[in-house]
């Protein structure tokens, strides 16, 4: 994640969220929509949906192959000249480039090549705390950059596209690189002490302040740290962090601080959670109903912003006219300014393929020149403003590619949930079982 992103989840803790006021921002007297007026429709995609869909899977990939480096294979946090290298970008590069050789978009040999050279910087150049990779690094040396923290949630999604790579190269040097560089990862200590993983560290300050202990994009952590047989955290830990509940017009979701789709999108990028229960809790549903409410939420400030409709919504972390902001809706912080981001509605299509796929056509259709281009679409808009985003964000392009991947045969989700440590996570968190209490 960015920077901002990060700064946005300090300052939104357990007890900021227990006290904030969650109202709609609808203005007085306009008339409400509920969940009940707009109900999910089952929708089968069409040979013609799928052809769109693999058209847009196809040119995202393409950042990957033109913002990786030729020697490191560290992939650009963003298209922006001078951007450094992102840890998790360069993990969704892994996981996309094993798609596309899957695809023919590239050889495999082409991507086995790239994918292995980028292993060996990982394993052997990048810097990192015990295992820990430093958020932003140099994408020519490897090196920390921009007085990053090691994080755990890159680290951990970088992990994740790494080992979702090596099953598509099983048996090969791939994978004995990418099962090495988990190993390595030591999980317990960047609990320091507590029963959260600590959300980084960095040379000059030593543990930062902020732990992963209310529900987020974090579960991809805890799913690889309790599966890990070298350094593991505790099962228990499962259970710790806290899953606050709240309703918004007639949906009722398991929500994170920001209400920014992201946070229901990134871990489910690589876990099926559809048969999967957290103790009567289902995370594909509760991701489904937070998409279905941050559309509502667009549709209900509709009068507010030009650029909200059943047609285009999307509130989720994305470059602004004024900065990259974790854009978000209720239930939740709900920073919001008119700002659209494509890959928003494109991350949620698992969910609400309909609604998702209504969103992608129109923003194709009514303004393909301003917001497609040669890698899909450009991360972001305002009609208010008309202000359209200039780069392309590498995490953003990765939700993209994995989730039309898993939309259109979920592969991605086949592979990842056949690794021994996701078996052993959902066995350990006891989630096969209706009433799990891990010990």
């Amino acid at each position: 994640m960015r920077p901002l992103v990060i700064n946005k989840f300090l300052r939104s803790t357990a007890s900021a969220v227990i006290t904030a006021v969650l109202l709609t921002l609808t203005a007085p007297g306009a008339a409400i929509v509920r969940a009940q007026d707009i109900q999910p429709e089952n929708y089968t995609l069409t040979q013609d949906d799928e052809t769109f869909l693999r058209n847009i899977e196809k040119d995202t990939v393409q950042y990957f192959l033109r913002y990786s480096d030729v020697e490191t294979g560290l992939t650009r946090d963003s298209s922006k000249p001078g951007s450094p290298a992102s840890v998790a970008a360069t993990g969704f590069s892994l996981a996309s480039l094993a798609i596309a050789a899957e695809h023919g978009w590239i050889s495999k040999k082409e991507a086995a090549s790239r994918i292995e050279r980028t292993l060996i910087t990982l394993k052997n150049r990048a810097e990192h705390k015990n295992g820990f990779f430093y958020h932003f690094l140099d994408p020519k040396t490897a090196k920390r950059t921009w007085r990053s923290e090691a994080s755990s949630v890159d680290t951990a999604i970088c992990v994740a596209g790494a080992l979702l790579a090596a099953q598509y190269f099983k048996g090969t040097q791939i994978e004995i690189l990418a099962h090495q560089i988990y190993k390595r990862i030591n999980w317990a200590w960047m609990l320091n002490g507590s029963d959260f993983v600590c959300m980084g560290w960095t040379p000059e300050g030593g543990f930062l302040p902020y732990y992963w202990d209310v529900y987020s994009e974090h579960i991809i952590i805890q799913a690889l740290a309790i599966g890990s047989t070298s350094y593991p955290i505790p099962a228990r830990l499962w259970e710790r962090w806290m899953r606050h509940e709240e309703n918004y017009n007639g949906y009722m979701i398991v929500f994170a601080p920001s209400g920014s789709l992201f946070t229901y999108q990134m871990a489910q990028a690589f876990i099926d959670f559809q048969n999967l229960h957290d103790d009567g809790i289902n995370y594909s549903v509760n991701s489904r109903d937070a998409t279905l409410a941050n559309r509502l939420f667009c549709i209900n400030n509709m009068d507010k912003y030009a650029g909200y409709s059943e047609k285009t919504w999307g509130l989720t972390a994305c470059v602004g006219p004024n900065g990259y902001k974790a854009y978000g809706a209720k239930p939740g912080n709900a920073l919001h300014d008119g700002t659209i981001a494509p890959y928003g509605s494109a991350s949620s299509l698992p969910f609400t393929p309909k609604e998702s796929l209504e969103v992608l056509r129109y923003l194709y259709g009514s303004y393909k020149e301003k917001l497609y281009g040669r890698y899909g679409f450009l991360d972001s808009f305002n009609l208010d403003k008309n202000w359209w985003a200039d780069e392309y964000l590498g995490i953003d392009q990765g939700l993209t590619v994995l989730a039309i991947e898993n939309t259109l045969g979920r592969e991605v989700w086949k592979k990842f949930m056949e690794l021994e440590c996701i078996q052993r996570w959902i066995e350990l968190a006891r989630l096969n079982k209706k009433n799990n209490h891990p010990a």
